[in-house]
């Protein structure tokens, strides 16, 4: 990163990240291009190591549901998936090859019908820059899996809402 940037909080998160001009996250208000140009750095890690692309489905997520958004019908069905995708790994212990076409069923059985559901306050303790950190391999799966437990965890109030979707949709 640029040392010579102001540092802000992320808009979507709260990390501390540098105040820069650039993309940011794909839907409105989710994110700072600052907290997006790490996320890019930490996916182009995991596309490059198999040791760190073990992890890469949690991450899509867990950077997904710290970054909602407003409420559009868009960031809405984002918020719903990506939960279902941590559901999926965490919980349910699914391999990641195949939660995609879960994720993918759950879209098609709701389309348009994903209500908004608000952000928990507190969004974890843990962000994208704690990934960015880890020393090695070993230590950024570790983080991954603690980042979506507690993305899990801190979503606990919105879990009755999407566990149903995912049982529906594992149910075909």
């Amino acid at each position: 990163m640029m040392d010579n940037l102001k540092i802000i909080a992320c808009i979507g998160c709260g990390a501390l990240v540098p105040d820069m001009d650039g993309p940011a996250a794909r839907y409105k208000d989710a994110g700072s291009p600052g907290c997006w140009a790490v996320y890019e750095e930490l996916l182009a890690k995991e596309y490059q190591d198999f040791a760190y692309s073990q992890v890469h489905r949690l991450t899509v997520d867990c950077y997904a549901v710290q970054h909602p958004g407003s409420p559009t019908a868009q960031s809405a069905q984002s918020v719903y998936v990506h939960l279902a995708g941590i559901y999926l790994e965490l919980i349910r212990e699914f391999p990641p090859m195949k939660i995609a076409p879960v994720m993918q069923r759950i879209i098609k059985m709701n389309k348009g019908s994903f209500p908004w559901l608000a952000p928990p306050h507190d969004l974890g303790q843990i962000t994208v820059l704690d990934i960015a950190r880890a020393k090695d391999a070993g230590e950024h799966r570790a983080l991954v899996k603690e980042w979506a437990a507690s993305l899990w965890a801190a979503w606990g109030e919105h879990q009755a809402a999407v566990i149903p979707l995912v049982e529906a949709a594992l149910d075909i």
